[in-house]
């Protein structure tokens, strides 16, 4: 018979989550720049594939922010 080993979860710390995410959303749009240069340099099909991961990772930059909004209001509460 095998013995159970017993996981203690470590509590959920989301002090600092809207920092990480605002941190997350300028990194991303930091990328988002640097794309629009190599745009210049890009074929047709490197500016579609970077076209496209510039509109995802707009989406991205949405969500983080929705994230933000939802922590910000739950530090509010506590």
């Amino acid at each position: 018979m095998a013995k159970e080993k017993h996981v203690h979860a470590n509590p959920d710390d989301r002090s600092d989550n809207v920092e990480k995410l605002q941190s997350m959303v300028q990194d991303t749009i930091e990328n988002i720049e640097r794309s629009h240069d190599a745009l210049k340099f890009a074929t047709a099909e490197e500016r579609e594939q970077i076209e496209a991961k510039n509109h995802r990772r707009e989406e991205s930059i949405q969500a983080f922010r929705n994230e933000i909004r939802d922590e910000f209001h739950q530090q509010e509460d506590q």
